[in-house]
């Protein structure tokens, strides 16, 4: 079983919204935070923690942390918090508060500063486990990627390719577009009550650079590959876009009811730290940060008194959240995983 200690140290930012009154106004309030049996008064931070690990060492629902954490208002600048920082469990006007000491900090010396480096800071989720989706693959329409330049052969008829080969692709190219990612196609995603194609994974392979075209073949530089390079793999031009690591758990502003489409790697039973595709997306109010409940769907029995079959109703196994949304599918993380999770099982508010 994946560890939820992904042993990634990351920039996390911990934001807060100041002089409001509020702390991120979109998490729902019909929940509140509960604490856990035997909760502990404090916790060290150490190397490989993430902040929904530590607040689950308060939490029974730990995406609900930003609701407890109590900051000096007059701050302005965002918290980062370090290993060796201590999180204080106290209580204020009978409500649960967590405080940061940083008293436990190691800093590194030098003869002018003392600084802590930013990359040392704790993610909020483990992010090993989504970077390849952070970064470069994406869900595009069919249509996008058929429609888009393809390779034809690498040079001399070959396609053992790597950084710095050259290549040729055949498409129509835009002489102003000088730099292209390299996607393979993957899942096509359906929406299974609608029937609505909802978009198509493009799998990251690599990065190209155009050389030269001719009618419409061009001649391309590899400047990075993931692996090796096929006939018939796409072109995309470039997606430019800033990578955002630093994600805050908040309910949907809207009412969610949807699906596990998919999970990475095409198995069918969802795991911790398993990456999902789910069909709903930006149209739907769903984006980056938000928390979804995972439902069991429930089976059919007969009944032995009436002889119907009845439905049994879905039953919360798990909790997933949002790293990146797309218009109609997103892709999340799972947190939570109580009991055996499938594809096909529901996803909704928390």
């Amino acid at each position: 079983m994946k560890r939820l200690f992904s042993g990634r140290i990351a920039a996390f930012a911990l934001t807060f919204a100041l002089g409001g009154g509020v702390l991120f106004c979109g998490v729902a309030k019909a929940e509140e935070p509960k604490l856990r049996d035997n909760f502990p008064t404090s916790h060290t931070v150490v190397k490989g923690d993430t902040l929904w690990d530590i607040s689950a060492t308060f939490l029974q629902n730990p995406w609900m942390w930003p609701e407890i954490w109590h900051v000096n208002t007059q701050i302005k600048n965002p918290h980062l918090i370090y290993p060796g920082d201590l999180i204080r469990l106290i209580f204020m006007d009978g409500k649960p508060r967590l405080t940061l000491d940083t008293s436990g900090r190691v800093f590194k010396l030098s003869p002018k500063a003392r600084v802590v480096a930013t990359e040392d800071a704790i993610a909020t989720i483990p992010l090993d486990e989504i970077n390849s989706f952070l970064s470069r693959s994406r869900i595009v329409d069919e249509q996008e990627i058929e429609g888009a330049p393809y390779v034809l052969s690498g040079m001399d008829e070959h396609l053992i390719v790597g950084a710095g080969d050259k290549l040729y692709a055949r498409g129509d190219f835009d002489t102003a577009e000088r730099v292209y990612g390299l996607y393979r196609s993957g899942d096509v995603y359906v929406d299974p009550e609608t029937r609505e194609m909802l978009g198509m994974m493009a799998k990251d392979i690599g990065s190209l650079e155009l050389i030269s075209s001719e009618r419409d073949v061009g001649t391309l530089k590899a400047t990075r590959t993931t692996e090796e390079v096929r006939a018939g793999d796409r072109l995309l031009r470039q997606e430019e876009r800033a990578i955002d690591t630093t994600f805050y758990p908040s309910a949907p502003n809207t009412e969610v009811n949807g699906v596990i489409l998919a999970i990475e790697d095409g198995i069918n039973q969802v795991g911790l730290l398993d990456v999902v595709v789910i069909n709903r997306g930006v149209r739907e109010g769903v984006g980056a940060g938000n928390v979804l409940a995972i439902y069991k769907r429930g089976g059919k029995i007969r009944d032995r008194v009436s002889q119907d079959l009845v439905q049994l109703p879905d039953e919360r196994a798990g909790l997933l959240m949002v790293f990146r949304a797309f218009e109609k599918v997103s892709l999340g993380l799972v947190l939570e995983a109580e009991r055996g999770i499938s594809v096909s099982d529901r996803v909704r508010n928390p």
